[in-house]
């Protein structure tokens, strides 16, 4: 696909670094679509064009792009939205668009973190099971059903918005959105008497106070490890890794007239 000066850059978006691209990208003079999932009611919204509801698979997503002369897609979505990933890489890979992933760092335990690796949230909720007592549940909305079986703990279950599915027997329902602080972390494991904390390696600093304020704590940390980047994917980890990678494969530079108007 040969793209013109004026096509747009699609971000596959709803995190923090997809914002900081759009942003980037605006103040550049670039045209630019972030697309959102849609699942979040109220979400932060990036600088720029927005769509929202996804495009229906990769075939869907390889027809908007031709439609739109799209000249790269930017995946910046949440490093556990594997299925998104999964049809940018197929549709890219049928229309020829440059695709790249940006995905923050994971994040790396400490000398005082005490953390039990899991494979995916169904050997985390096995792991749930086995040790009981009162847990910290942070793994994202769509995932809290795995975890309803479990009879013999009680659940914090900190989410955005609403959970899906069943939930476990025990609970408490907290809607928040980070970024968080740290007294607040400290306080909220304090308050409900945490001794088990569940996470994704989303990596990142909106959410990293909680692993701080269990590793103060004493407390275990179940981490469910992060699903690998499709083979032959671009991987970059900034927005501004992925501007020069931009640059590269499109062969423009800034629109310094635009962007200054």
């Amino acid at each position: 696909m040969t793209s013109r000066s004026n096509d747009p850059v699609l971000i596959l978006g709803g995190t923090s670094e997809a914002r900081e691209l759009a942003v980037a990208l605006v103040g550049q003079g670039r045209e630019t679509i972030s697309s959102l999932a849609g699942r979040v009611k109220d979400p932060a919204l990036p600088q720029g064009a927005v769509i929202s509801g996804g495009f229906g698979g990769a075939d869907g997503l390889a027809t908007w792009l031709t439609a739109n002369r799209c000249q790269a897609v930017v995946d910046a979505t949440h490093p556990f939205a594997q299925r998104i990933s999964a049809n940018a890489v197929l549709a890219a890979g049928t229309t020829g668009t440059p695709l790249v992933r940006l995905q923050r760092p994971a994040w790396e335990p400490s000398g005082a973190d005490r953390w039990t690796m899991a494979d995916d949230i169904g050997a985390a909720a096995q792991m749930v099971g086995a040790r009981g007592g009162r847990v910290f549940l942070t793994t994202g909305r769509q995932d809290v059903g795995s975890f309803a079986g479990v009879r013999n703990a009680w659940f914090l279950i900190r989410v955005v918005a609403p959970p899906e599915g069943d939930l476990p027997q025990q609970h408490l329902v907290l809607r928040s959105r980070g970024p968080y602080r740290l007294d607040d972390e400290r306080q909220l494991l304090r308050e409900h008497r945490i001794d088990l904390l569940v996470t994704k390696n989303s990596g990142g600093e909106h959410t990293r106070a909680k692993l701080r304020a269990a590793a103060d704590a004493g407390i275990e940390v179940i981490v469910v490890r992060r699903p690998p980047v499709a083979p032959g994917c671009t991987q970059v980890a900034s927005s501004a890794a992925a501007l020069a990678w931009l640059d590269q494969v499109t062969g423009q530079a800034p629109d310094s007239t635009k962007a200054s108007s």
